[in-house]
């Protein structure tokens, strides 16, 4: 047992235009050398982007959805048992489901070459909305991997 106390959660302010403490939470995972502003143009140049994709009068509603799509349920965690390493399938908590939505998201949407962030942005988003994509592709494969080594379940701790 740990001596140390747990630490606490800082509360987000929402962001100004929105009022959601979630976007305001994935535009501090966007920002870079701590430049707001760029991250928040980013954000709603991309939002406004995947509102006219997926012909949507509510960007926010959206952009959570395409969130809920990406968020895994299931990871493998390595567990060393003897002189063996097993890829043990863990159930993932809900703070960490929506921290590796956003990582994956973002970390796909820079990845796409000869584009803008907001454009790679908005077209990540708008494929993770559609149930398609990079992002998609990473938590259909996680849970793939979590499924084939559901042997070692029972080593759960």
């Amino acid at each position: 047992m740990s001596r140390r106390r747990q630490a606490e959660k800082r509360k987000v302010e929402p962001d100004p235009v929105y009022k959601s403490e979630l976007l305001t939470r994935f535009m501090n995972k966007i920002m870079m050398h701590g430049k707001r502003s760029v991250a928040r143009r980013i954000v709603y140049g991309a939002l406004k982007r995947l509102a006219e994709r997926v012909k949507s009068n509510d960007p926010l509603a959206a952009f959570e959805q395409a969130l809920e799509n990406c968020k895994p349920t299931l990871q493998v965690k390595s567990r060393r048992i003897g002189g063996a390493t097993y890829q043990v399938p863990v159930e993932i908590a809900p703070d960490r489901r929506e921290s590796l939505a956003m990582r994956w998201m973002i970390q796909y949407s820079r990845a796409k070459a000869g584009r803008s962030m907001e454009e790679g942005l908005a077209m990540e988003l708008a494929d993770a909305f559609a149930h398609q994509g990079t992002t998609i592709k990473k938590k259909e494969d996680t849970h793939r991997m979590a499924e084939a080594n559901k042997a070692f379940a029972h080593y759960r701790w």
